[in-house]
């Protein structure tokens, strides 16, 4: 999830969804707007000439203060598509300037699921829809042919709806809402936020792997509601088992300093959890975390344990990550701050519903 993992490499992502919040128009007529300065372009998969025109594109609408170093060197931005670990979809011009361009790129544990993001648009040309364009290339027609791609997801920022309207409008379908999750630093330049801003997210299933999911009975009902949005098929059997003795869990972490995130990614479920997560969550505490992300893997049987386990000592609802693991995953967090809830705008009733449910459940660790 990269409205953070990128800030960890150095890359505010943030960034890429206040350009899309301001040009990317939503309407035909938008799109049909042309200034008679603008050159004919068409939006394409990305060529390795494209690379210097990607950074060209960068340092037009950010100057050199962008924080990640990829998009400044062509070499890197060359090999990291031809890798898989990023895909730029790009909108080229006759004459083969690079006027926008919109990426796919991993960040969740299993190297199938992919994120986009990272979009911006030449200032001259932020009045033709090109962003629009550019993620209407990626899911209809880039991504259905690409073998590798199995899921795709979008962290949709609630200080405003744009993004939210038009990822859902290409066909993803929300299931988790981090709280908390960005800090009101981060929009200071559009003023958009007063305090720590929530993130929705959606997937989109290209490649269905129908499998079994335990489900915590503390979360049966809600789950299952998520779920039966979903196009891809599960197998939902309850969780009621204990971790046998000597299975070991192993969880990994990974701090954000910037935006005081922790996340806390639990890959298997022992019989040592109680005692190996608090290890490894106090680390997140003394890293002066006050969001703390719990990724568990709904293929565990003895998920069940470790929910009740985590409710215990604070954890909410956060909901489900499809494909996260390659099986599902799902999110609990816990917040040693404000979770500004007031501050939430959200588009659709099943985004609203989700945040009643998570809600309620917050109250909870609150009495």
């Amino acid at each position: 999830m990269s409205v953070l993992k990128n800030w960890a490499g150095g890359f505010n992502k943030e960034l890429s969804f206040v350009i899309m919040k301001e040009n990317m128009p939503m309407t035909v007529e938008n799109d049909q707007k042309k200034n008679q300065n603008q050159e004919e372009f068409y939006i394409d998969a990305f060529r390795p000439e494209d690379a210097k025109g990607i950074v060209r594109l960068f340092r037009a609408v950010y100057g050199e203060h962008y924080p990640i170093q990829l998009f400044y060197d062509p070499k890197a931005i060359v090999e990291v598509n031809d890798a898989g670990k990023y895909y730029s979809i790009v909108a080229r011009t006759v004459s083969g300037n690079i006027i926008g361009v919109e990426h796919l790129y991993r960040s969740a544990p299993y190297p199938s699921v992919y994120e986009f993001g990272a979009g911006l648009v030449l200032k001259e040309y932020r009045n033709a829809g090109i962003l629009t364009r550019l993620i209407e290339f990626i899911f209809e027609n880039f991504v259905p042919q690409m073998h590798n791609i199995e899921e795709t997801f979008g962290e949709l920022v609630c200080n405003n709806v744009f993004t939210q309207k038009s990822t859902i409008h290409f066909r993803h379908v929300i299931t988790a809402l981090e709280i908390a999750l960005m800090p009101a630093a981060s929009y200071t330049q559009e003023k958009s936020a007063t305090g720590r801003v929530a993130a929705l997210d959606a997937f989109r299933c290209f490649k269905p792997k129908p499998h079994r999911i335990y489900i915590p009975a503390a979360y049966d009902q809600d789950l299952r509601t998520i779920y039966s949005r979903l196009d891809d098929s599960r197998e939902i059997v309850p969780s009621e088992d204990m971790a046998p003795a000597g299975l070991v869990s192993r969880i990994g972490m990974e701090n954000f300093d910037f935006a005081q995130v922790a996340r806390l990614a639990v890959h298997e479920i022992g019989n040592d959890f109680s005692d190996a997560y608090s290890n490894v969550e106090k680390q997140a505490v003394a890293g002066k975390a006050v969001v703390l992300q719990a990724w568990l893997n709904l293929a565990s049987p003895y998920i069940g344990s470790a929910v009740h386990t985590l409710r215990e000592r604070g954890y909410f609802f956060g909901g489900a990550l499809p494909r996260w693991f390659d099986s599902d995953g799902f999110l609990m967090q816990k917040l040693l701050c404000p979770p500004d809830f007031d501050g939430i705008v959200l588009e659709s009733a099943e985004a609203k519903q989700l945040l009643e449910i998570i809600k309620l459940d917050w109250e909870r660790t609150e009495t």
